[in-house]
């Protein structure tokens, strides 16, 4: 006996469900905009290549920056390798302790986007979670989040992050400082960032809460756990997707004038910011390599996840189709 129609319309092969939900997506005008959009392909594609020279570091990297046993200090100081004392095996130069400038920038930026990408995270959980019950419950509870959002976006976001990083480093053992630097950085540039989130959210979710939708889940009796998480989370994340690219580059900015200060990722593991603050030290010395190319990659990494998030936020704003 064969299966009733139904059943045989639920199951249809996975890869068939992936094709139509492509070609959906090709049909949409959210794809339209983006290919008739050179800048913001130009933009992706050079995020993209960033991303993935950073992730395929220790495959692609000439040379491994950390392992001290690998540097030679003879070498340091050295030109890029068209100028007159440069170096064929080293590209970009090398820094003070010897290290290979392409090297260093490609594991630089692999922490700078681990930083990034884990602070925008926790960020958005973060202000989600808060704004969707503020905006659900109301109240004293709405009242109480809302002040201590006005009251931290008052200040800037780079204050609040170092200000959180010097109460942490305090109360964190000097024995596991160093061990933790990462984690205290990623939680400093995390909880700055929130309140956008929690705002947007809080704005979406008073507007939700009185569709019919949610006042028929809450006449069946469904717990307002639920109702938030299942019923008004997924129509208030079209915002919150573009606020976290365009957060993305803020946080990269952040972790490198963090590091730049002195406050951010250890010696021993650079980031961006931290190889501009070392090459700044030589910049007037005539070694100008050390900290032009770090600075330079930063740029173009900040610019483009800019240029992203800009065209995100046009092409999901439904008042400019």
């Amino acid at each position: 006996m064969g299966k009733p129609a139904s059943l045989q319309a639920v199951h249809i092969p996975l890869h068939r469900r992936a094709i139509d939900a492509l070609r959906r997506a090709a049909d949409g005008d959210v794809f339209y905009s983006f290919i008739h959009s050179p800048v913001t392909v130009a933009a992706t594609a050079v995020t993209l290549l960033i991303i993935l020279s950073a992730v395929l570091a220790p495959w692609i990297a000439p040379q491994d920056p950390f392992d001290m046993a690998s540097l030679d200090l003879m070498d340091a100081h050295t030109p890029p390798s068209w100028m007159a004392d440069g170096n064929p095996k080293y590209l970009l130069g090398t820094d003070d302790q010897g290290r290979d400038v392409l090297s260093t920038i490609l594991y630089g930026s692999r922490i700078s986007l681990e930083v990034g990408f884990l602070s925008v995270i926790f960020s958005m959980v973060l202000g989600v979670g808060l704004g969707i019950v503020s905006g659900y419950a109301g109240g004293w509870l709405d009242a109480v989040i809302m002040r201590i959002a006005e009251i931290q976006i008052s200040f800037p976001a780079i204050l609040i992050a170092l200000l959180t990083d010097g109460i942490l480093r305090t109360v964190i053992p000097e024995a596991r400082a160093e061990e933790l630097a990462l984690t205290v950085l990623i939680f400093s540039i995390g909880i700055s960032g929130w309140v956008q989130y929690a705002r947007t959210v809080r704005s979406s979710t008073m507007v939700e809460r009185n569709r019919e939708y949610v006042q028929a889940a809450r006449v069946i009796g469904i717990h307002p756990v639920k109702i938030m998480l299942r019923h008004i989370l997924p129509n208030v994340m079209g915002p919150v997707l573009v606020i976290a690219t365009i957060h993305l580059a803020v946080a990269i900015i952040t972790e490198a004038t963090l590091s730049f200060l002195g406050v951010g990722v250890p010696p021993t593991e650079p980031s961006l910011g931290t190889l501009i603050r070392i090459g700044n030290d030589y910049l007037f010395s005539g070694e100008w390599w050390i900290t032009i190319f770090p600075s330079a990659a930063l740029a173009i990494l900040v610019l483009a996840v800019n240029l992203l998030g800009d065209w995100m936020r046009d092409a999901l704003n439904p008042k400019l189709r």
